[in-house]
């Protein structure tokens, strides 16, 4: 039986953008686009989502319906054709392909081609064959393949994954620092955009080599000198830079993850060292074991055991002291001022600095005694020491607290001097600094040295009202 092929621009165009991609398919590995060319490769992830659902869309017509309206196979077939094409030039850009790009670019091709002999079938009166209902749905389940992969290479691999708690129980009692610490970082944070399937700036993290060769930006660790590794300016700069790693609208790095690597390159950025291999002092060691603590809930069932009695007696008019949860001794301690006030009222507290986990401080005239009470809170998390008489000197004694997370110290006389202490805060995450006397150059310091840390020193919306709230609080007790 012979078959008319319609003779008409749509068929000249459809069989020439299909001889095109099987062109380009054969000789890849000989072909070198032109600048302009390649730049149409950068339009497939605007255009792909466009036959995406068009394709859907035509299956679901002519599976129900024996017409397909007007020329809506046309527009289906080239413009799976056009995104195929600007996918396999983008794919050029690709020093190295990995699987998942590979099957991405072959099942896409394939999906392409398929349609187009769809559209031919389609124009030889053979639409609603049996084979070509087969053709349909084959096209539906190539194109969910097509879609998944194409997922994997923007979001990661494991973007479909089933959510699973991360309770780092993966990580052995020695772990190797590099296998299980730093690259668990990287392939979290990094990868997605750094991998064979998604070299961004062509720099591929997931191997030691890689890691260490870098991309566009050239070498990206120095291990002559660490702290000029190109790897750490990036994460260091202000989250609104351009080269600031990762983008913006990306999860953010800690600022203990950032402390951590580091410290791992200052080290020689082996992938033999182990965490028994470092000293005890080490601040590798502390940055490891911080990193790996379990939940809060988890890590606060390791406090020592505080007897009801001993915060009977401890507490007063003044201070209050509550267990954070029934079922653990992870303690929250809140002063108001007295209508006399001794050192000793804070320092008398040492038989339960280890379970302070909260602590406010705040409008006290707490000086050095305090602050060297409060660096044997190890488990302090959170230290409101706002309308005090800290500064530049007695902050220093909070540089123990590696497990601080928020720190409000606004309205307080520390200056820029106390950049350097700050910056030694590994796992803080929120600073408040309103009416201090740090400039914004030293806020912008500490921002580069610690792009991590949220810092305020402003009053936003988001605060105000607890400021207000704990304000009126501590009046009302001061008053009674």
């Amino acid at each position: 039986m012979a078959f008319t092929i319609k003779k008409s621009w749509s068929d000249a165009l459809v069989f020439g953008l299909s001889v095109f991609l099987i062109f380009c398919l054969i000789f890849e590995s000989y072909i070198e686009l032109p600048l302009l060319v390649a730049w149409l490769g950068n339009w497939h992830p605007l255009v792909l989502h466009f036959p995406i659902v068009l394709l859907i869309l035509t299956v679901c017509i002519s599976l129900f319906n024996k017409n397909i309206p007007g020329n809506l196979l046309t527009i289906t077939t080239l413009t799976s054709l056009f995104t195929a094409i600007t996918g396999f030039f983008l794919s050029l850009g690709a020093n190295t392909k990995g699987d998942i790009l590979f099957w991405h670019q072959w099942l896409g091709a394939g999906l392409a081609l398929l349609t187009a002999l769809w559209y031919w079938l389609d124009g030889n009166q053979l639409g609603q064959h049996m084979l070509t209902k087969i053709l349909q749905l084959s096209i539906v389940i190539i194109t969910v393949f097509t879609g998944h992969y194409g997922g994997m290479i923007t979001h990661g691999e494991d973007f479909l994954a089933l959510p699973k708690r991360d309770d780092f129980k993966d990580i052995p009692k020695k772990p190797i620092i590099y296998e299980h610490i730093v690259a668990r970082i990287i392939d979290e944070k990094c990868a997605s955009c750094h991998n064979p399937n998604k070299q961004k700036g062509e720099y591929i993290m997931t191997s030691l080599s890689d890691l260490i060769k870098g991309g566009k930006i050239g070498k990206a660790i120095d291990l002559e000198h660490p702290e000029k590794s190109e790897l750490l300016k990036r994460l260091h700069l202000p989250r609104e830079d351009e080269g600031h790693m990762p983008p913006s609208e990306k999860k953010q790095l800690t600022s203990i993850e950032i402390k951590l690597i580091e410290e791992w390159i200052r080290l020689g950025a082996s992938d033999t060292l182990q965490l028994n291999h470092l000293k005890s002092d080490s601040p590798l060691e502390a940055l490891v074991k911080t990193y790996i603590q379990p939940d809060e809930k988890l890590s606060w069932s390791k406090l020592p055991e505080i007897d009801k009695n001993i915060i009977k007696n401890l507490s007063t008019e003044y201070l209050t002291i509550k267990r954070l949860a029934s079922n653990n001794d992870a303690l929250s301690l809140n002063m108001y001022s007295p209508p006399k006030y001794s050192s000793e009222m804070v320092t008398d507290l040492s038989p339960i600095a280890q379970n302070i986990i909260t602590m406010d401080l705040s409008s006290l005239p707490i000086s050095g005694k305090e602050l060297a009470f409060i660096s044997t809170c190890i488990n302090l998390e959170k230290l409101e020491i706002d309308r005090t008489l800290v500064n530049d000197s007695t902050i220093t004694h909070l540089k123990t607290l590696n497990k601080l997370k928020v720190l409000k110290i606004f309205d307080t006389n520390i200056t820029d001097a106390s950049i350097e202490t700050l910056n030694e805060l590994q796992n803080l995450e929120k600073l408040f600094i309103k009416n201090t006397k740090i400039t914004d150059k030293g806020i912008s310091r500490l921002q580069k040295l610690s792009s991590s840390i949220q810092i305020s020193h402003g009053i936003h919306e988001d605060i105000l009202s607890y400021f207000v709230k704990d304000s009126v609080v501590k009046s009302i007790k001061e008053k009674e």
